[in-house]
């Protein structure tokens, strides 16, 4: 058989996609086990059957063919004065392309702004597909690397040492995996030296519902950035419709105009009908993306009453998301030594920081995605069980 290219082969450069605890866990459940899972950012609730008959409604309809491949017009508005709303810009639909979802418009918004061989640069800890993600783009990745003391927001000098080699930068906020929100004087900071070193930004924004402490802040918001930032977004979280793949990037027209030539040759847009069925759902509202985020709000509640009643287990203050990260050095393990330990004795799976980066080591991501009853009984003896391994060394 001939060779692979080298740029499918060398998508995850070390060996290792972050995923092994997670591929276990999923395992055991096939084999009959009862799992508590709490790694992958999935809803505990399925879509919205509202949603759902929209996008019934609408492939009945015959909103089956090809669509626009930029997307559907009412769409591309609706999303434009969204984020117009959000930042102050002025935003219409020649801003606006509609994507498979934000992991699509992350690949994309790269390729757009990266040459091959160019370093882009990304926070770490980051979501587990970023370093593949630019790779594929055939950009050089580098992680700029945070700490936990620090809340995970970047610093000044770990970024200006960074920005002199580099195409663009990757930042999330809220932030998968550790749930910081950063505050505008850090996105000051990350605009400032974008702008000295002419850097691109690509602001990942898909948990921009899902904020618990300080404000959502987009990048695209700060005097003189909006020429120079790709925004993603995604219905993924805001209204749990993961599976439907649906997400956009917002930027200046002359961008969006080459992300179409890019789509027109890769995804050929997005179906119709699914596009239908998510105007629907953004048509429902605040109030409906407040819904679907008030789990997640609630269960983060839960947890902080529970850490707060141990010393063993530390958590970074968790300012938006769906997951918590926490700090198990105290147990003398890493995070993938305990979150293997705690699956084999109880049953729980949470993914271990080392699966989002250097800056996580000895820290466990949990998502918040089971019933309040059963997250925090997962929690509590998640606690049990680091404070005896601390008795025990």
């Amino acid at each position: 058989m001939p060779a692979l290219s080298t740029r499918i082969t060398t998508l995850n450069n070390d060996g290792s996609d972050g995923w092994e605890v997670f591929y276990r866990a999923r395992q055991m459940v096939a084999e009959g086990q009862e799992i508590t899972e709490l790694t992958i950012g999935e809803h505990d609730i399925r879509t919205d059957a509202s949603v759902l008959e929209a996008m019934y409604t609408a492939a009945k309809a015959g909103h089956t063919g090809y669509a626009m491949v930029p997307g559907v017009a009412a769409l591309r508005d609706h999303v434009a004065a969204r984020v117009q709303r959000g930042t102050g810009v002025p935003t219409t639909r020649d801003n606006v392309m509609i994507t498979p979802g934000g992991q699509s418009g992350l690949f994309s918004a790269h390729m757009a702004v990266c040459n091959p061989g160019d370093t882009a640069l990304y926070v770490d800890p980051y979501y587990a597909t970023y370093p593949a993600s630019l790779r594929a783009a055939g950009a050089v990745p580098r992680a700029v690397e945070t700490r936990s003391r620090d809340a995970f927001l970047p610093q000044r000098a770990a970024l200006q040492t960074a920005a002199p080699t580099a195409r663009s930068l990757l930042i999330n906020s809220p932030n998968n995996p550790t749930g910081t929100v950063y505050p505008r004087a850090t996105l000051e900071m990350i605009a400032g030296i974008a702008e000295d070193h002419d850097l691109w930004i690509i602001s990942d924004e898909v948990y921009d519902t899902q904020v618990w402490e300080g404000t959502h802040l987009s990048p695209r918001a700060l005097p003189d950035m909006a020429a120079r930032t790709l925004v993603i977004g995604s219905m993924s979280k805001s209204h749990a419709m993961t599976g439907s793949r649906i997400g956009w990037i917002v930027s200046s027209e002359e961008v969006v105009a080459r992300l179409i030539d890019l789509a027109t040759t890769t995804t050929y847009g997005v179906p119709g009908y699914i596009q239908d069925a998510a105007l629907f759902a953004l048509e429902r509202g605040a109030a409906f993306e407040a819904q679907v985020a008030a789990p997640f709000l609630r269960r983060r509640s839960l947890a902080l009453e529970i850490l707060d009643q141990q010393q063993i287990v530390r958590a970074i203050p968790p300012g938006g998301a769906m997951y918590l990260m926490l700090d198990v050095r105290a147990t003398g393990l890493t995070g993938e030594g305990f979150a293997n330990a705690l699956l084999d004795a109880h049953k729980i799976a949470v993914m271990p920081g080392e699966s989002f980066g250097n800056s996580a080591a000895g820290h466990i991501r949990v998502a918040m995605t089971v019933d309040d009853a059963r997250f925090a009984d997962a929690l509590r003896t998640l606690c049990d069980f680091a404070k005896a391994l601390t008795v025990d060394t």
